[in-house]
């Protein structure tokens, strides 16, 4: 499954989890979801800490990738063969 998927409904989860248990209050149902916002906000920085560093790895590499591509587009627009050539997917064809 996808990190950042998988990290978001983790999230919403305990979002869920708390705002059904603060709906037992007698409080007003804005401020039930409000607490209930920063309560899960604190639990998943300590409970989801290593689906948050797997979505950033992934989110970074994706970046990277980004970058490359980039730079290797530039190149080929500068005039370097090279670059051209690298990413050249009609020429990977047989």
């Amino acid at each position: 499954m996808n990190p950042a998927l998988k990290y978001t409904l983790a999230r919403f989860g305990l979002f869920f989890v708390f705002l059904v248990l603060l709906l037992m209050t007698p409080l007003n149902f804005l401020v039930d979801a409000m607490i209930a916002l920063v309560l899960s906000a604190i639990a998943s920085y300590f409970l989801l800490a290593k689906w948050r560093d797997e979505m950033a790895e992934r989110l970074a590499g994706a970046a990277d990738r980004r970058k490359a591509e980039k730079e290797r587009l530039r190149a080929a627009l500068a005039g370097d063969e090279a670059a051209a050539a690298e990413g050249d997917r009609a020429a990977e064809r047989p």
